[in-house]
């Protein structure tokens, strides 16, 4: 696959602008200010191919890429406390529509902050993938950003802090070591590759 030649396609405000799916997706989750842009830059080495922001809650609509086979859906932050209820409840319309909707979404991958305990959100979000049975896989962002004994820790207290934690294949990823992005890379390239072959 070649990576670079990811292309943005379009960004949706509302689900019902959304059209029809018509070929294997891939979705990025994850509550505001995880990383969600900085990793999909790293995996199709980009520089801006999804706009970083410095202000948490800044995806604020859905926006499609386009990597073929597949296409690669980036859902807009959650559980950021600083919008109004209406803009809160459009977010919420626009990632349950999406992942409720009848579409070949083949993995969504849920990015969680290395450094923090799972959000209720994030917990909510796990919540709700297992009862639809959705496939998902957690990358761990900023993972540059704690020392040897500090992740370890961490990665001790995940084990009881995410439920069914060793049945969830987990990825570290630090945008400033490219921990991590191999190995989306190779995920990705499995689900296209599992396409080509229908």
């Amino acid at each position: 696959m070649q990576f670079q030649n990811a292309k943005f396609v379009a960004s949706y405000g509302t689900f019902s602008q959304i059209p029809p799916s018509n070929t294997i997706e891939v979705a990025f989750v994850g509550r505001s200010n995880v990383g969600k842009s900085t990793l999909i830059n790293k995996i199709f080495q980009r520089k801006s191919l999804a706009r970083v922001s410095a202000v948490p809650g800044k995806t604020a609509t859905i926006n499609f890429y386009q990597i073929d086979p597949l296409i690669i859906v980036d859902l807009p932050g959650y559980g950021y406390a600083k919008v109004s209820k209406s803009e809160k409840e459009r977010w919420s319309g626009l990632i349950s529509g999406y992942l409720g909707a009848e579409r070949d979404l083949r993995l969504i991958i849920l990015l969680i902050d290395m450094r923090h305990p799972p959000s209720k959100d994030d917990l909510q979000m796990m919540e709700f993938l297992v009862e639809s049975e959705l496939p998902f896989l957690i990358v761990l962002t900023k993972a540059d950003k704690l020392n040897k004994a500090e992740r370890a820790k961490r990665m001790q207290a995940f084990a009881t802090e995410i439920p069914y934690f060793s049945q969830i294949h987990i990825i570290p990823f630090s945008a400033v070591t490219r921990e991590g992005v191999a190995e989306v890379q190779e995920i990705l390239e499995e689900i296209a590759s599992d396409t080509e072959e229908v």
